[in-house]
């Protein structure tokens, strides 16, 4: 599938936009960012979550770096032939990372049917 990094950055914001309230209120000092590989330039991870879990911190607040969610837009766009294909992908991916942010694990993912 082709898909421009501008179209691709929209599609990523549209499914943003769509995720619950009660899933995005807790994030705090996060950014959302686009990438086109990971950084070993593999297309087999489709996203990350750069930061510490909530359940890890002790003490965080003013100064420190924003956390990151990165979704790799080559992956993605590799593992899905059709544009519904890659929105399903996408959404799934960000509640996956997000999960993440929150400390919650792939195999509690897993029990839960989000990954």
């Amino acid at each position: 599938m082709e898909m421009s990094a501008e179209a691709f950055d929209d599609l990523v914001s549209d499914e943003l936009d769509l995720l619950p309230e009660e899933m995005i209120a807790g994030l705090d000092n996060i950014i959302f960012v686009v990438e086109d590989y990971s950084e070993d330039g593999s297309t087999d991870l489709l996203g990350l979550y750069d930061g510490l879990a909530l359940t890890e911190r002790d003490r965080y607040g003013m100064g420190d770096l924003p956390d990151r969610i990165i979704v790799y837009r080559m992956a993605h766009l590799l593992a899905c032939e059709t544009e519904d294909e890659l929105r399903d992908e996408v959404h799934t991916t960000l509640v996956h990372e997000i999960a993440h942010f929150y400390g919650i694990d792939d195999a509690r993912l897993h029990e839960l049917g989000w990954a």
